[in-house]
């Protein structure tokens, strides 16, 4: 089985991920590898920010598989932010809630047309033998005028996907897994580890 440390404390995402990648492939979160500490993201984009936290994870992991992935919300409305601050939209500590709660009042009146978004997945990779690779999912919706379903995390209660009628936490992890932006980058990464492991 092949060995993966993803540079996450984030269980669901790691259970998403997990299932995407398939029952040949084993994942680790950071508490699980004994990674304490937090990583700061500096960087201006969502590939500079999974390869920020890919690196000081490797650093800590030497020889293992370092998987990372930085998503952002980008919302037409407003010239595509929260964007790369997706995760820290209300501020610094702030939970889920307080930014699906930010999101809400800012679009608030704002009429359906003009609500479109685009979830956007960026997957950084780091081989033992050093090579990074990146890879990138995207999927086009828009904002829900409030919050509704009890699956995902993050903008899942607020973000109903093209075609679709329920927002991502109104759908179960196969149903959101078989559109998500996760899913398409994860699989395109899951491609690269192919070509290089017999997974």
């Amino acid at each position: 089985m092949l060995e993966i440390v993803l540079a996450t404390n984030n269980a669901g995402k790691a259970a998403e991920i997990s299932r995407i990648l398939g029952k040949k492939v084993k994942i680790f979160t950071l508490p699980e590898i004994g990674f304490v500490g937090e990583i700061e993201e500096t960087g201006e984009t969502l590939a500079e920010n999974a390869l920020i936290k890919a690196r000081a994870v490797a650093c800590k992991a030497p020889g293992k598989i370092i998987m990372s992935d930085d998503t952002g919300l980008e919302v037409d409305y407003l010239a595509k932010a929260p964007g790369v601050y997706s995760a820290r939209f209300a501020g610094p500590d702030c939970s889920y809630l307080d930014n699906n709660k930010k999101l809400l009042k800012l679009l608030k009146g704002v009429a359906k047309k003009e609500r479109g978004a685009v979830f956007r997945t960026v997957v950084a990779v780091i081989y033992p033998d050093k090579n990074v690779e990146i890879y990138e999912g995207k999927i086009s919706g828009s904002i829900a005028e409030k919050m509704s379903g009890v699956y995902g995390f993050g903008y899942d209660p607020v973000f109903i996907p093209e075609n679709k009628r329920k927002t991502f936490a109104q759908m179960n992890s196969d149903e959101k897994n078989s559109i998500s932006h996760r899913m398409k980058a994860v699989k395109n990464c899951r491609m690269g580890i192919k070509r290089k492991y017999a997974v």
